[in-house]
């Protein structure tokens, strides 16, 4: 059976829990739909975090992020939306989802949201998206 767009994001243990790491996601594939229009909106979106005690499952992240392609979302609201389901999923000491929507009526817009554990400060110095945080 083929696999079914779905809204439950899934983790596993992170096997170094001990250490900062980053990972880092590209999901050049994603869209939704204009709500005024009905359009498609098309966004890579580029994930950002250092885990805590999880991490996101691939396939689970691929279904979730597939589910909102005949979904009306304004950009500011999907992508915040997208980072406040991942926070709840994995709660990682840091995260930064970055939203690059593609060309709409000669206007392109980016929607960069992030979010830091309550005390958090990185071990080292940890480069996120092309920023350095300290």
């Amino acid at each position: 059976m083929p696999s079914q767009p779905a809204k439950t994001l899934e983790s596993f243990p992170n096997p170094a829990p001990q250490r900062d790491y980053q990972i880092h996601m590209k999901i050049p594939e994603f869209t939704c739909l204009c709500p005024k229009t009905g359009q498609p909106d098309f966004a890579t979106l580029i994930l950002d975090y250092v885990p805590d005690k999880s991490c996101i499952e691939l396939k689970s992240l691929k279904l979730y992020v597939w589910s909102f392609r005949d979904e009306g979302h304004f950009h500011e609201d999907v992508t915040n939306r997208i980072l406040d389901d991942l926070v709840r999923t994995v709660k990682p000491r840091y995260i930064r989802l970055t939203a690059n929507f593609n060309v709409r009526g000669g206007i392109t817009t980016q929607v960069v949201a992030e979010q830091r554990k309550k005390g958090w400060k990185p071990a080292g110095k940890i480069e996120l998206a092309g920023f350095e945080m300290q």
